[in-house]
């Protein structure tokens, strides 16, 4: 059987498609600075709080690395109107995926603060430093540019795994491409425009972070 592309009906529907990316790039923006708040603070009580805070950020960590998006998201969107909590599938999705990057981000967050050497942070309290001047001034930058590259492949991935979110029919890339499928029936190329678009929004976020990081990191 001889099978002719044809991609005219699938162009034809762009702005189905526009804000289809719109849609995912606004999940991924959110739950990136929501996971970064999150990481941020549970890797400061993971490193210097105490160990009943260790222990349930420790356990936060694991549960939330160690299960499915799909299932903490369906948790979120469908187990919580059982205890009266109804939120809209958008909402439902940024909150899922805040608290899934949250998880990764923290363990990136704590590896960078321990990736600075102790022997410097020593030399900066021998010199008179109080804490948050250490770590202000001694910590900080250096933290950061050992969790940047980290931070930036995690968000790459979140904006690929931001798909999941039309399981709920949250109106992203993936769901619009569902809608745009169902209404052409040409299935090849349907999903070859949108992984097309996946792969440009991923290859141009990866440059965009290689760029900040020889901007502000390579001196």
């Amino acid at each position: 059987m001889k099978y002719g592309l044809q991609f005219r009906d699938v162009f034809a529907a762009w702005e189905s498609i526009l804000d289809g990316v719109w849609i995912t790039l606004l999940l991924s923006v959110a739950a990136m600075l929501g996971g970064l708040v999150i990481g941020v603070l549970c890797a400061a009580g993971r490193t210097y709080g105490p160990a009943w805070l260790r222990r349930i950020v420790g356990a936060y960590v694991e549960i939330i690395r160690n299960t499915p998006l799909l299932v903490q998201l369906f948790l979120i969107f469908f187990g919580l109107p059982s205890f009266g909590v109804r939120l809209d599938g958008l909402t439902a999705a940024m909150i899922a995926l805040v608290i899934n990057l949250g998880a990764y981000t923290t363990e990136i967050v704590r590896a960078g603060l321990e990736a600075v050497p102790k022997a410097q942070i020593e030399a900066g309290h021998s010199l008179g430093l109080s804490g948050l001047q250490v770590f202000r001034y001694i910590v900080v930058f250096p933290a950061l540019k050992a969790m940047f590259p980290a931070l930036a492949s995690q968000f790459v991935l979140l904006m690929l795994a931001t798909s999941v979110a039309s399981q709920i029919s949250v109106q992203d890339l993936f769901h619009a491409a569902s809608i745009v499928q169902s209404r052409t029936f040409r299935d090849f190329e349907v999903y070859t425009v949108i992984g097309v678009l996946y792969l440009a929004l991923a290859i141009g976020f990866r440059g965009l972070f290689a760029l900040i990081y020889r901007v502000v990191f390579v001196r």
